[in-house]
């Protein structure tokens, strides 16, 4: 299998905003802890009719910790309590006709009935067990343990936040600047939101420690190699209607 790497330079800022989203959230202090793949491992993970997007040679595995927070419709109060909640989910980059993606591979929270029902609505694979984020000055803390589905997988991170990337690489913008995520139907058909939000102000960051057995339980070997780390403090998000592909 052949794979091509696309050429930057790659969109910072939404090319094709949201014009009437279904749903609005936010994702604050948001990590990004990426590790390089081969993009063979990766794609033989993904759905038909779905390729890995690669950069530098590589496929990319992110393990991103965060707090959402006002999950709701857009002109709506928020949900209380089930709106916002700790969130690990474990993905990668894909791409399909020229558009590329999130593909999520696990997202662990700590609510019941909104794994329910992003699994039963949204095709996603959310998992329900203990979490915790919480930033302390220039640190961040996570913790997540699985209790459902069937398995057993964890996550223990300790990060320090460091200064303000003022000249993003074509990387940092690669791993962080996503305008859509893919997921499947019910019926196994590729679906497409798009997503929209202000342009993310980045930070350097480093592990402090890191326990994790999330990557591995997402079917992935264990990450080798130094990680890609960074940090923002979030932005507000619009989700659009999902689109079904094929």
């Amino acid at each position: 299998m052949s794979f091509v790497e696309r050429s930057g330079p790659f969109a910072q800022q939404c090319p094709n905003p949201v014009k009437r989203a279904i749903m609005k959230q936010g994702w604050y202090d948001i990590a990004y802890i990426h590790f390089r793949y081969e993009p063979e491992e990766v794609q033989r993970l993904l759905p038909k009719g779905l390729s890995v997007d690669i950069h530098d040679g590589s496929a990319w595995v992110g393990l991103i910790p965060f707090s959402m927070r006002g999950i709701g419709i857009p002109h709506l109060p928020s949900i209380p309590y089930l709106g916002s909640f700790p969130e690990v989910n474990v993905r990668t980059y894909v791409i399909r006709d020229g558009v590329p993606g999130v593909w999520f591979c696990s997202l662990d929270i700590n609510r019941v009935l909104p794994t329910a029902v992003a699994r039963a609505t949204y095709g996603l694979h959310y998992c329900f067990g203990a979490a915790r984020h919480e930033r302390r000055g220039n640190e961040l803390h996570t913790f997540v343990k699985r209790r459902w589905p069937s398995g057993e997988a964890s996550t223990q991170i300790h990060l320090e936040i460091g200064e303000e990337i003022t000249q993003p690489t074509p990387l940092d913008i690669f791993l962080s600047a996503r305008w859509g995520l893919y997921s499947l139907s019910r019926s196994k058909h590729i679906r497409y939101a798009p997503v929209s939000h202000p342009q993310w102000s980045l930070q350097r960051a480093k592990i402090i420690s890191l326990q994790d057995s999330l990557i591995e339980a997402a079917g992935f070997t264990r990450p080798r190699g130094d990680a890609h780390v960074m940090f923002s403090a979030g932005v507000p998000v619009r989700v659009g209607l999902p689109k079904l592909l094929s």
